[in-house]
């Protein structure tokens, strides 16, 4: 996973320098690039968490982050800032990392309720 919000925080600045360069757009996509590029950020946070619950803490706000940049890019794509392929291509990634914070949320808090 952290790989994948690597790959995923790499996207969104490519993006970013995109939308900033040629449409001349800074306030929406500076929203995409602070939550986009948290993800991975909390995810490498709670691969050194002291304590399970801070690792579920750290990957619930990795949670909301990727829910926030699913939202900053839905509205990207539908103020005309992304095309249909751009956004198709980064939403699925975008949901596919959603998918697997979710997983990881929910098998670290079984693990503490069987101790």
């Amino acid at each position: 996973m952290a790989e994948k919000s690597l790959d995923f925080a790499i996207r969104v600045v490519n993006m970013y320098k995109f939308i900033q360069q040629e449409k001349k757009e800074f306030i929406l996509i500076k929203q995409l690039l602070r939550r986009g590029t948290a993800i991975g950020a909390l995810i490498s946070e709670g691969f050194y968490a002291e304590s399970k619950s801070e690792f579920i803490h750290k990957y619930c706000i990795a949670q909301k982050e990727c829910n926030e940049t699913i939202y900053w890019l839905k509205l990207l794509f539908k103020t005309n800032y992304i095309n249909d392929v751009e956004f198709e291509s980064i939403i699925k990634d975008a949901e596919e990392l959603m998918k697997m914070i979710t997983s990881s949320i929910l098998t670290a808090r079984k693990s503490l309720i069987t101790k």
